[in-house]
Formats: structure tokens, C-alpha cells, sequence
């Protein structure tokens, strides 16, 4: 009788903003014929810099990167978009006898990978920022009793704080008058061949380190131009409500630009505004199955050995099993 065969690994570097993603994932593609595929939301936009993290060319050590500065600020870039374009460049680099490396802290675009989602309705794009402020003035909770009215055997399955998926059920009841829970029962969503396949390596620094990294890295952003930056793209005819701008590292300075709040409350807002992002990653990652947990920051050697040694067996295995 013959073994099954198991699926050849792809291997996700994830983790919260900050913690050395990009470093560990150019050490593994080095040690591992590999190359990076960048699953970060606001790094596909080009023009966006300062608050982005892009890895600039010279420090990329010669290792390939693939869907960076891919559309403009103004596209409204999705993640079944990423996906769909994800899929044809791991098949290129398999197809080149490469691994794949998927690097980033955007969940929801390896869960499109992942997920063969139900056929969603249109989404009316000026929803998004009106639930933020209503989320914003007050809470999720506020959020969820909403969605209690509208859809309520999906609001049983949220918990009042998981504010990010209550906004997107009441972004396709507002856009199409129908809840997402009846869209999700005509069209059910299925795994893909890919669910099988991925596995998450998750950094987990010390999260008061992580912290104050986080906050010196936003003062470093603001001293290297991140208004002048926004202002310039502003200039150029990019509006101030573009997709790319709702990205925390930005949103708070266009609020600034917009009269909303003063500079100094830009820069604190931002700050909390990241490690709350930070919190919600680890979350994420937290009830994901195939996880490799990394404890420390990806650029430490001995985060580097761990994980190197944790591919090994993985891609071992699976030449095992494929022989």
C-alpha cells in the first residue's frame, strides 16, 4: 500500500509589527533557496515609505521580494486580490525548484490564501470609515449591539471586542441589506489546497520590548519625513480618504492634516494605535493551528537557529515522504 503523501510545507513568517519579520524571513530564504513574498497590506502600495518597513533594496542581501509597491495608493487592494496573485507566484517559485516564504503581519491575506471565501456582495468603501469613528466615539461594544440588531446568529459568534470582523459583517449588511450570515450559508467557505500546507512561524518578543520599539520607531518615522511624505502624495493628487491612508500608520496624520487633532496628538494616538495593532496580531495568530512559536525579536541568532532548525525537519519530512 502506498503512504500518503504530504504536502510540500509553505512557510508564513508572521508575528506583530515590529518584531524582526523581514530579517528572519531573508535569513531562512538564504539558508533555504527561498524567496519572500510579501503579505503586509500597506507595503503592496507604492509611494508609501516612511511607515511602510519596505526592506530597501541594498539590504535585501540578494534575495528575490515579490508583491511590494505592486498598486497605487488609491486602488482599493483586497485580500482575495493578493491572493489570487499570491497563488501564481508560489507556483512560479516551486515551478524553479524555490521555496516560498510568505512575510508579513496582514492574517487576513494568508487566510485568503487559505480560504475559498463566499461570493460577498459589493462593499459601499465609505462604510469604513464611518464604523471606525462610530468605534472610535464609542467602542466595540457599541459595534456589536449593532450587529446584534442586523445579524444576530453571526454576532453569537463574535466576541463584542473582535471589533475588525463585527465591522466587516456590518459593512456587507449596510452595503447589500442582507447579513453576512445568510451570504455565508448560500456559499459556505472551504478550505483551499494551500490550508493544508501553510505553516505559521510567530515571533513573540517580550511585549514591553516590542512596546518601546514600537514607540521609538514611530518617533524615528516622524523625524524621517512621514508628514512631508503624506503632503507630497497629497499634492500629487492623492485624497486624503485614498485606502492606502486608513493604514495606522498613517490615518492619525491625516486626521492631523484635516484639522481633527494636533501633531502631537498624531504621534501618541499612532503610537497606541500600533501596539493595540500588535495585541490584535498575536490574537490572530493565537487561534491559528500549525503554529511554530518564536520567542524573541527575528533578528536575534538564536530566534534565526530555532526557526532554521524547525524548517528542516518540516522540509525533511515532507522529502521523506515524498520519496
Amino acid at each position: 500500500m502506498t503512504a500518503a503523501v504530504e504536502p510540500v510545507p509553505l512557510l508564513a513568517i508572521v508575528g506583530p509589527t515590529a518584531s524582526g519579520k523581514s530579517d528572519l524571513g531573508i535569513a531562512l530564504a538564504e539558508r533555504f533557496a527561498g524567496e519572500v513574498i510579501n503579505c503586509d497590506s500597506v507595503q503592496c502600495y507604492r509611494r508609501l515609505y516612511v511607515a511602510t518597513a519596505k526592506v530597501p533594496l541594498a539590504e535585501q542581501r540578494g534575495i528575490p521580494h515579490h508583491l511590494i509597491d505592486i498598486v497605487d495608493p488609491t486602488e482599493n487592494f483586497t485580500a482575495v486580490a493578493w491572493a489570487e496573485r499570491a497563488r501564481e507566484i508560489i507556483a512560479d517559485i516551486e515551478a524553479r525548484g524555490k521555496r516560498a516564504f510568505l512575510v508579513g503581519g496582514t492574517g487576513f491575506y494568508l487566510r485568503a490564501l487559505t480560504t475559498q471565501f463566499f461570493a460577498a456582495p459589493e462593499i459601499d468603501e465609505r462604510l469604513r470609515p464611518r464604523l471606525q469613528r462610530i468605534l472610535q466615539r464609542h467602542g466595540p461594544e457599541h459595534l456589536h449591539r449593532m450587529l446584534q440588531r442586523v445579524d444576530a446568529p453571526l454576532a453569537e459568534k463574535f466576541a463584542p471586542k473582535d471589533w475588525s470582523r463585527v465591522s466587516r459583517a456590518l459593512e456587507v449588511y449596510f452595503s447589500s441589506g442582507r447579513p453576512l450570515s445568510a451570504w455565508q450559508a448560500d456559499t459556505p467557505e472551504v478550505p483551499t489546497e494551500f490550508a493544508a500546507r501553510l505553516h505559521y512561524f510567530v515571533l513573540e518578543p517580550p511585549r514591553e520590548e516590542l512596546y518601546d520599539r514600537i514607540n521609538r520607531r514611530v518617533d524615528i518615522m516622524v523625524a524621517n519625513g512621514l508628514l512631508a511624505e503624506i503632503e507630497q502624495l497629497v499634492a500629487e493628487g492623492v485624497p486624503l480618504d485614498a485606502k492606502a491612508f486608513n493604514a495606522h500608520g498613517y490615518k492619525r496624520f491625516v486626521e492631523y492634516l484635516r484639522g481633527e487633532r494636533s501633531l502631537e496628538s498624531a504621534i501618541e494616538q499612532m503610537k497606541l494605535d500600533t501596539r493595540h495593532y500588535a495585541k490584535r496580531q498575536w490574537t490572530w495568530w493565537r487561534a491559528q493551528t500549525n503554529t511554530h512559536w518564536l520567542r524573541g525579536f527575528g533578528w536575534e541568532d538564536r530566534v534565526i537557529a530555532d526557526a532554521s532548525q524547525a524548517v528542516q525537519l518540516l522540509v525533511g519530512a515532507s522529502q521523506t515522504q515524498g520519496g
